[in-house]
């Protein structure tokens, strides 16, 4: 299934992806980066647009976030979340000079990212292989 949506910042068409149910099946797919990364990192389309737009326009606001996303705050302060539970994104306070204070959001730059994935794919890897290696002796009990 295809929605096509078109936001402040950037036109996307998201598919609507069936994970796959093994490793060959995985293998044999046809997957983009941005599902290997909502996948590994665990993230939503609305996250991932979130994040393409911190790395493209720099820090900024939940506010003006939604703005760009033309999503309520509230949505983008959920993704901003979500972004910086996983490491991608992190929170600074600024500052008003009048008084106050407000926060602002900054992306991690996409070499960390790419870091963070593979990091993620290798750790993923070793635990598979622990449990591989127990396999006949666990499956017979």
């Amino acid at each position: 299934m295809c929605k096509n949506r078109e936001s402040g910042f950037c036109k996307t068409i998201e598919y609507e992806v069936t994970m796959p149910r093994s490793i060959p099946e995985m293998i044999r797919g046809d997957f983009k980066c941005e599902e290997i990364a909502k996948c590994i990192l665990g993230l939503k389309d609305i996250d991932i647009d979130a994040y393409k737009i911190l790395v493209a326009k720099g820090p900024m606001t939940a506010e003006h976030l939604g703005e760009l996303l033309n999503r309520e705050r509230s949505t983008a302060y959920r993704s901003l979340q979500s972004l910086a539970g996983c490491g991608l994104v992190r929170r600074e306070t600024r500052t008003i000079s009048s008084g106050g204070y407000y926060y602002e959001y900054i992306a991690l730059d996409p070499c960390k990212m790419k870091e963070m994935v593979l990091e993620n794919i290798d750790e993923w890897y070793s635990k598979m292989k622990q449990l591989v290696v127990e396999i006949d002796k666990d499956i017979m009990k």
